[in-house]
């Protein structure tokens, strides 16, 4: 009923000067009529009548506005659907305008198409590319392993930093099309965790970090790959910002289903809490840091949105950060 009136009341904006050339024009034409003394029957007469068919015919023309009206609303819902078909244009101006409009559509097409190729070729450099880096990598790894330093450990450490950028790249340009590599099962949590403690084990054993860590003995409906990964996002944030202490894995007693992985780091700035999830924010630790990309959160919101968990932080400066993944899913039934 609102949006009635307002197309009501737009309708009468928009023929405002034609109601006022119209009682001008009956106020004209009672004058005349008066002047020459005419009786007041037939001017009342006259005024009803002239009245009755000006009403009939604004309310004709009223109800082809409304249709109009709901014809492009329908056509504004569609838009995104190439050449689609305008209501016939009442006049020259009209028509000039729809051929305006579509100009300007083809035009955009063209860009949309253009940068969605452009987009799409350099989807797939970046994809061969994380692919083929591998190969150096895996390389300098056996060649680094095949003697035991001191130096190699570094180097072997840097590596592994540069195996943890390229898997960022990965995973960020699979994102995008991530529903179809989704494979929801049931999983042993404890299994997931595991394999991404063991991938970061070295460093823990590098960093004199101590885990807290006992067996959960909980099963979860999810996508193993990419929880795993991101786990290790989490894992290897607080790594980076614990330069002592402990890192402690542990469901939370007050959340059901809601891991814990809670560091004794040097925590986050209260005003950048609320945008770390945000993509590029690195925030007052990123920019002391110099070394932060401010994707691995974004990627970790991003992909357990996918998977219908959520993901929340919790933190204090100088004492440490707790981050909390949700796994619960209303239960379904499954093959």
């Amino acid at each position: 009923m609102e949006e009635f009136l307002r197309v009501i009341l737009d309708y009468l904006k928009g023929k405002i000067f034609v109601i006022a050339s119209g009682i001008i024009s009956l106020l004209i034409f009672i004058m005349v009529l008066w002047l020459y003394e005419l009786p007041l029957e037939p001017i009342a007469y006259a005024v009803i009548l002239s009245v009755a068919v000006f009403s009939i015919i604004a309310f004709i023309s009223f109800v082809y506005y409304y249709k109009r009206h709901l014809l492009l609303y329908k056509l504004k819902k569609n838009i995104v659907l190439p050449n689609y078909i305008f209501p016939h244009p009442r006049n020259l101006i009209e028509k000039d305008y729809q051929e305006i409009i579509k100009e300007i559509d083809g035009y955009r097409l063209k860009i949309v198409n253009e940068k969605n190729k452009s987009y799409s070729d350099m989807m797939d450099y970046f994809t061969i590319w994380a692919h083929q880096i591998k190969t150096p990598i895996a390389a300098m790894r056996l060649i680094l392993q095949s003697e035991k330093s001191e130096f190699n450990d570094e180097l072997l450490e840097q590596l592994f930093k540069t195996e943890q950028y390229v898997e960022m790249v990965m995973q960020y340009l699979r994102l995008e099309d991530m529903n179809s590599d989704l494979v929801f099962k049931k999983y042993s949590l404890d299994f997931i965790i595991k394999q991404a403690v063991r991938k970061y084990s070295k460093l823990f054993i590098r960093k004199k970090i101590k885990l807290n860590y006992e067996d959960l003995n909980i099963d979860v409906l999810t996508d193993e790959k990419w929880v795993i990964f991101v786990l290790e996002q989490i894992l290897s944030n607080s790594l980076k910002y614990t330069n002592s202490g402990e890192i402690s894995i542990y469901m939370d007693d007050k959340k059901p289903d809601t891991l814990v992985i809670e560091d004794t780091g040097i925590g986050i700035e209260p005003e950048d809490l609320p945008r770390v999830f945000e993509k590029g924010f690195t925030g007052y630790n990123g920019r002391k840091d110099k070394k932060s990309t401010g994707i691995g959160l974004y990627l970790c919101k991003q992909i357990l949105n996918k998977l219908s968990h959520t993901i929340e932080i919790e933190s204090h400066v100088g004492k440490g950060t707790k981050i909390k993944v949700n796994f619960h899913v209303n239960e379904v039934n499954f093959e």
